[in-house]
């Protein structure tokens, strides 16, 4: 089959590493899997016509808004793919609601990363409980062997004539849901405590805006930095020399970021909210807090007490092994679009 999958495709975000991965396991299968950013397009009739003039067999979509809504009306069948941001804030605005109801009585099948997101989807659209599947996303992480943490850390203006430097990198694009500034003023205090602690934000400016805003504020918080995005492989890398994950997100759908972590083998700060408590046993698996002042506390006894930090390594990369198997995620996938013929 010749497929259009629809994503918002900003490099380097979530959804574009989710894109190619479903992408990489369609190709396996022998489908031609073609990706699109959902931001290029404003209106269904854009993507019916380009539909019908590259003859596509069929559609998929991640989010049932920003890329179903374009479905809207299609030609050919198609499956969706919940986002976080549909369940957790799109489903709030009544229009929306309406458009993804309507996108979701048409799909012939519809994934969500937890059970959790598929009972929030089946309470607002209970007739379409049947063709929501669970899957999470499958991991799998390729550390580039050739990066330089010594220049990555130059190019942070954090000191690189130790190694006793302990940094905790925030992964995630610079938007307001990802409320990358709630540690800066507590971390900042840390800091000038402890010298050796630094926060690094990376990710990619997908709200301009809010970017400027978080760059200002970082400006006047010592022992804070924004650091420049990297290709997924030196990401990897980074996270691998780091002291720990930290996601201090308002909402998320299934943080492939914290996944990634713990399958690296790296300790997991993040935000108590309902997407991170889904994959984080607290003191188990990670580290969950609820106040800038509780994220502090956690990262002083993981830094004091390396048995934990051991014992919460383990058992996290067993979970990721267990439950986000990426061979489980392309079997999925493939059996999946067979709906679609």
């Amino acid at each position: 089959m010749r497929l259009l999958l629809l994503a918002c495709l900003r490099a380097h975000t979530g959804n574009a590493t989710t894109a190619a991965r479903i992408q990489s396991h369609l190709h396996a299968a022998g489908h031609i899997c073609v990706l699109k950013d959902a931001f290029m397009y404003e209106s269904p009739t854009e993507i019916a016509n380009l539909t019908s003039t590259d003859k596509f067999d069929a559609a998929l979509a991640i989010h049932l808004y920003k890329g179903g809504r374009l479905l809207q009306g299609s030609r050919i069948p198609f499956g969706i793919i919940f986002g976080g941001t549909d369940v957790n804030e799109d489903i709030k605005c009544k229009e929306k609601h309406q458009v993804m109801g309507a996108v979701l009585e048409k799909a012939r099948f519809a994934v969500a990363f937890t059970v959790e997101m598929k009972e929030l989807a089946a309470a607002e659209w209970p007739d379409a409980r049947k063709k929501i599947y669970v899957q999470s996303q499958g991991i799998k992480t390729t550390p580039s062997e050739t990066f330089d943490w010594y220049r990555f850390l130059q190019n942070a203006d954090i000191p690189t004539d130790t190694d006793s430097v302990h940094l905790f990198l925030l992964v995630c694009g610079l938007r307001r849901v990802k409320d990358p500034l709630y540690l800066v003023e507590a971390f900042s205090d840390w800091h000038r405590k402890d010298p050796s602690v630094h926060l690094g934000i990376i990710g990619p400016a997908v709200d301009p805006l809010y970017t400027s805003e978080v760059k200002e504020r970082v400006k006047r918080a010592p022992g804070v930095h924004v650091l420049q995005e990297l290709p997924q492989q030196e990401l990897h890398a980074a996270l691998r020399r780091s002291l720990a994950l930290v996601n201090s997100s308002v909402c998320e759908g299934m943080s492939a970021a914290i996944l990634e972590a713990m399958d690296l083998e790296i300790p997991v700060l993040a935000r108590n909210i309902p997407g991170n408590a889904a994959i984080i046993q607290h003191k188990e698996t990670g580290l969950l807090f609820s106040t800038p002042q509780e994220f502090i506390a956690l990262s002083k006894s993981l830094m004091n007490d390396p048995i934990m930090e051991k014992e919460i390594i383990t058992r996290a990369k067993e979970y990721v092994k267990k439950h986000h198997s990426w061979e489980g995620e392309r079997k999925t996938y493939q059996n999946l679009v067979q709906r679609l013929q």
